[in-house]
Parts: structure tokens; sequence; C-alpha cells
């Protein structure tokens, strides 16, 4: 989303000033920091106008020019109460995303508070909301996710090293949809088999490439080779350009179709829990060596696949053919 700075108050752009040349984030993480951000101060104005019934398309319609750092002063912890009961009754925002737009406003009230010193008071302080339950995360098993790669093999035409070399990626590497849309000609090292990634917090690591990237690699090359352009990306689009986010959705989101593994909630993401989980249950890969390829900052964020793992277990232990045989069951 692109961030029309001429729509905002000052503080605001200062705001996303901040965090892109100070805290050096992606353009991606600012973005939904700025979401977060404008669609409170959207609330804000028609909660204070006292409109009746807001819905979450009246907000769509509200300008927030004119909102200044005098309104901010007079923020309450109440007021961020009534927006995060908006969002969960009127935007369906589950917590995981409540808790998400917690954080952006923290860390926007942070700002005016201590960067800016603009506020005397953070509102923020004192607020409190449960933490989201953390789910397991969606994967393909090992058969599943040959059988995507294998309907790359069978398709026809021009895109067709492309893809396959995007899906060899995904599964393989576990890197995430900004990362691969990101490369670069020059982010790859084929002599030393390894590429560059940009990762979040612009935050670069070092992926190394298995014989199955390689090989998708060389080929897809060899087809990029031919394309008549300037630009540097390493995957192009069909106009020759860097290909787009939404573009690699639709090719994974093809590719499962074209698996009869649609209708999953699967996506580009969880291609890269695939990748963790196979390499964790199938490749013995321990959770340090884990947390590095993936570039996880925290290594609690990487223990969720051991927890894959044990309900793995579980499922094998129920699935034995002695697993319902009880005492009065015996002859």
């Amino acid at each position: 989303m692109q961030i029309q700075r001429s729509e905002n108050p000052t503080f605001l752009n200062e705001f996303i000033t901040h965090l892109s040349v100070v805290k050096g984030l992606a353009e991606s993480t600012v973005s939904v920091y700025y979401q977060d951000v404008r669609q409170f101060l959207r609330f804000l104005k028609l909660d204070r106008a006292d409109v009746p019934d807001i819905s979450a398309d009246m907000l769509q319609e509200v300008s927030i020019r004119d909102i200044t750092i005098a309104d901010m002063r007079t923020v309450t912890l109440g007021d961020i109460h009534r927006f995060y009961g908006f969002v969960a009754s009127e935007c369906g925002n589950h917590d995981k995303i409540r808790s998400r737009k917690a954080s952006s406003l923290r860390g926007f009230f942070h700002y005016l508070t201590t960067q800016a010193r603009l506020l005397d008071y953070d509102p923020t302080t004192n607020l409190e909301l449960s933490s989201p339950k953390r789910a397991l995360p969606k994967y393909l098993d090992l058969n599943e996710s040959l059988k995507v790669l294998k309907t790359l093999t069978e398709k026809d035409g021009k895109a067709q090293l492309r893809d396959h070399c995007i899906l060899t990626l995904f599964l393989n590497c576990g890197i995430r949809l900004g990362e691969l849309v990101g490369l670069d000609l020059s982010s790859l090292d084929m002599d030393e088999k390894r590429m560059r990634v940009l990762g979040k917090g612009s935050k670069e690591r070092i992926v190394y490439l298995n014989p199955a990237c390689m090989s998708a690699l060389r080929e897809y090359l060899f087809e990029r080779s031919q394309a008549e352009t300037d630009d540097p990306a390493l995957f192009l689009s069909n106009q020759n350009k860097r290909i787009s986010r939404r573009r690699v959705q639709q090719i994974v989101e093809n590719a499962l179709k074209a698996a009869g593994l649609d209708g999953r909630g699967l996506s580009t993401h969880k291609l890269r829990h695939t990748a963790a989980t196979l390499m964790y249950q199938h490749g013995h890969v321990d959770v340090l060596t884990l947390k590095k390829i993936l570039g996880h900052e925290s290594i609690a964020t990487t223990e969720i696949y051991t927890h894959l793992s044990d309900t793995a277990v579980q499922e094998a232990m129920d699935h034995s053919p002695l697993a319902n045989v009880r005492r009065k069951d015996l002859p």
C-alpha cells in the first residue's frame, strides 16, 4: 500500500519517517503501522463527534488531515478500549489482529511521548489485552508438497520455469513472500550455492541453496537471460518488470488448486511453515539452526515447530493398530 503523506497530519508523517529511516523497518511493515494508526485516528474523529453506530465503511470516508497534536493530548485509555471493541465487533478482527494493532498504537504513542516529546502522557501505558491464542500453523506434508511441485512440471508456457523455481525456493528455503519478491540477480551467488535475503527490519541473512534450488535456478536463469530488460529483479512479470507480491500469491494459489489442495486456508506464508516443518521433522535440523534459516528474532517463534512435531507423535500413537484395544475387548 502506498502511503499518501498529503492526507496525513504532520506528526503521523514524522512517525512514518521515524519507522523507515531511524528504525529501518521494511516498507511493508511501515505500511501496516500506518494503516493501524490511521484506522484509530479515523475512529477517534467519529467517536469524538458522537456519530451513532459507527461502521467499518464509514471510516473509509474520514479525513484525518486536520487532527492536531492537541487532539492527541486528550486521548485516553478509554478511547483505545472503545476502538478495540469497535474493530472486534464491526471489523471482525480476531485476537491476533487486535494484538498487532495494540503493538502499532503502543509504538505510535511511545514515539509521540518519548522520541518526539509532543505528549506528556502515553495513554497506552496501562493498555492490557489478552494474549492471542497461539494456534499451530497450517502446512503441507511431504506428499502434498511433492504434489504441488509436480503441478509446475506439468505446466506449459513461458512462465513454467519461473513458477517452478518460485515454489521450489518457498518449499526448500522457507523465505517470506516479501523476501522472494525483493530478490535481485545480484542476490545470488551460484558458485557458493547461496543467496542474500533481506528480511524483516531490513536485516540481511544468507540462505544456502540445496541441489533442488540450484537446479531450478539454473533452468530459470537461462530463461531469464533472454528477457529484454534492465530490471535487476530475479523474478520478472510477463511485462519484464519485478514480479508483484499479488502475482506470486496467484502462482501459489493456482498450484495449490491444481494439486487439489485449495480451500484449506493455505498461502505463501503457509509454504514457509511447510519448509520449516519438513526441515525439522525430516531433516534432523535443531531449533537453533532452524531459527537462523528462517531469520527469526526469538527462539520462541521457532519453537512452534517442535510443537508440530509433538502433534505428529501424538497422531502416530493414536493411529497404532492397538490404540483402541482395551482389556475388555480381548478374547
